[in-house]
């Protein structure tokens, strides 16, 4: 369907390619963030001197170096400092995103064998052969006469109204399929323009914090990059968690379908539901990251926006997904 021809894996792979290709504007800024820093370190080193020989006290020179040492990371930011936290950080991505293939794999294995399966069962019940496979309604049609019309005539609608039912669920699924991946690309794109914001004027940061009143800037800076970077790692664990219940799932459904007298009921109300707690779970990322590093000051405002629009954004979809949630309740309390 049109709803899925987008390649999403793509239009991330976009993202990671913008991020690089903008990296070199940080030098544009480095230029700038010298100077800054230079008078600032001139004004630092003066006051300390002053009230050292004021007080008649010896210099200490050990502080007197910190506006030199962020000089360097200024002059080398991209090396530095971007080098170093990318090269710490990028095995964290790594390793999880092996994690979410390996499920996502596991998955569409056990969903292709599920599909099979309920296939067969479909087949195998002479009450709902024929609205599956062609020659079982063909040969059922042959089997009536001229005089069960009506019947023949029931037989048609019938099995239009499966596949009209059959047509409206897929089409369902992969609506709320297109929203979970628009849903993960949203806030991989937000992290790459908070990334790209944060690299460009990072040298602009780091200047301001040789400041007297401005220090606390160089540790928000580095706090609120690493939360923003994480946003990845915990987007695909999520993804991975996700995964994993699915396949949960399906293989309960698959040794369900293992038995000759099990007849499945054609629904996908269960994988709908999860569909919809991923697409509100996937806003609440960016809250998650900040557990881990805690980034102070608009982090905070921002997370709670985002949960705010995720609240509305699930309601809407619980409410289009009610009658879904009503089947899920009947079928486990069947189990």
């Amino acid at each position: 369907m049109i709803l899925l021809a987008i390649d999403f894996d793509n239009l991330h792979q976009i993202l990671r390619n913008l991020y690089t290709e903008m990296m070199p504007l940080c030098s544009n800024m480095i230029g700038v963030a010298k100077g800054i820093a230079g008078l600032g370190a001139l004004f630092y080193v003066a006051v300390r001197v002053w009230q050292a020989l004021a007080r008649a006290e010896p210099i200490d020179v050990y502080p007197l170096l910190r506006p030199f040492a962020i000089g360097l990371c200024i002059m080398f930011f991209p090396t530095i400092v971007l080098g170093t936290i990318n090269a710490v950080m990028s095995p964290v991505v790594t390793g999880i995103h092996g994690i979410l293939e390996t499920q996502t794999f596991d998955m569409n294995k056990y969903r292709e064998q599920k599909d099979k399966l309920a296939y067969e069962a479909m087949r195998r019940n002479p009450e709902t052969a024929w609205l599956v496979d062609n020659q079982a309604f063909d040969q059922r049609l042959e089997e009536l006469g001229i005089l069960d019309a009506p019947q023949i005539a029931g037989m048609y609608i019938e099995r239009g109204f499966y596949n009209f039912k059959q047509t409206v669920q897929n089409w369902f699924r992969e609506l709320l399929e297109l929203l979970f991946q628009a849903a993960a690309l949203i806030i991989d794109t937000l992290r790459t323009f908070f990334l790209v914001v944060l690299s460009i004027l990072g040298p602009i940061a780091f200047a301001i914090s040789v400041y007297d009143g401005f220090q606390a800037t160089l540790t928000q800076w580095i706090t609120r990059y690493i939360s923003v970077y994480l946003w990845l790692p915990v987007s695909d664990l999520f993804s991975s968690i996700l995964a994993r219940i699915q396949v949960l799932m399906l293989q309960n459904d698959i040794e369900q379908l293992s038995n000759p007298n099990f007849i499945p009921d054609g629904s996908n109300s269960v994988y709908i539901v999860f569909m919809i707690i991923g697409i509100i779970g996937y806003f609440t990322i960016p809250t998650v990251a900040n557990w881990i590093i805690q980034a102070g000051g608009g982090m905070g405002s921002y997370n709670r926006n985002v949960n705010t629009a995720a609240g509305k954004g699930g309601a809407y979809a619980g409410g289009m997904a009610g009658a879904a949630v009503g089947n899920v309740s009947g079928r486990l309390l069947g189990k």
